[in-house]
């Protein structure tokens, strides 16, 4: 195909897909505080992992989601605050709209920590309103399941996703240390030692825990010093591959297809058998 992200295709040019393929991936991401990075690196690790998925099981990918609850990153003043639920309210719209057009099967993306809390639910109301299940896949969980050693190579794939998307050049070299940037790890645990509701954190998954903030913006994160156009070509090209790593080991062609059984299962043996007293419309 020209191109795998919806909005950049023609109207007939998504038509045709449609009349032969029903699948499209949906990143979700965040603008917010992340040290030496643009504010929109996780949205964009989430957009490259996406296309990349689209790219082995021939899907589309709904872009430009840019905008949603962030967490504790609130303090540092370029994050965008957006809410769980109107998060949420927002994504089901966007799913809907999907389904009408004729994407059955859909496959929503993350690379944030406490995105789960919007889209999990997203997920799980949208399929009792409508039967149709879709699918959420939290890069981190994602990971794990795919025993992928995500954070050994993190701060390379999201250098390297700018290089996927051919946007290299928005990440800066030569950041200056300051309120909002430490390359200094101890720094960053100090801070964060600062605030007690990280001693409550590991009480349920990824932000869902105990409401808080970040002490200072740049404990949100350590990220890598950078002074050269050489130094973030080794970072993006090191991300590249192990991005490309991820998705292989993930094997996309079978998760789909097992989200088409998912469908056909719910279709032709829950619903005839429990579908009068399920939750939804009657």
């Amino acid at each position: 195909m020209r191109t795998r992200f919806l909005s950049k295709l023609t109207n007939g040019e998504v038509e045709d897909y449609l009349n032969r393929n029903d699948l499209i991936f949906v990143p979700v991401g965040v603008t917010e505080t992340h040290g030496a990075l643009p504010l929109d690196s996780e949205t964009v690790l989430a957009e490259a992992i996406a296309l990349k998925m689209a790219e082995e099981s021939d899907g589309l990918v709904l872009h430009n989601l840019p905008y949603f609850f962030p967490g504790g990153t609130i303090v540092g003043r370029g994050t965008i605050q957006m809410s769980i639920k109107d998060g949420m309210a927002y994504l089901d719209k966007i799913a809907k709209s999907l389904l009408n057009q004729g994407f059955r099967r859909q496959v929503y993306i993350t690379s944030h920590g406490p995105a789960h809390m919007t889209v999990s639910g997203m997920v799980r109301d949208f399929f009792d309103e409508t039967k149709v299940p879709i699918l959420y896949m939290d890069v981190l969980k994602a990971a794990e399941a795919a025993n992928f050693k995500l954070m050994n190579s993190f701060h390379d794939m999201t250098i390297g996703a700018y290089k996927v998307l051919g946007r290299l050049e928005d990440v800066p070299l030569n950041v200056s240390e300051s309120h909002s940037v430490t390359y200094d790890v101890q720094h960053m645990f100090a801070g964060m030692n600062k605030n007690p509701g990280n001693l409550l954190g590991k009480y349920a998954y990824q932000s869902g825990a105990v409401g808080s903030y970040f002490n200072e913006p740049s404990d949100h994160m350590v990220t890598p010093l950078l002074t050269t156009l050489e130094d973030r070509e080794v970072f993006a090209g090191r991300g590249v591959q192990a991005i490309n790593e991820l998705v292989q080991a993930l094997d996309m062609p079978a998760i789909v297809e097992t989200l088409r059984q998912v469908d056909v299962y719910t279709k032709e043996t829950i619903l005839p058998r429990y579908g009068a007293y399920l939750p939804g419309e009657k």
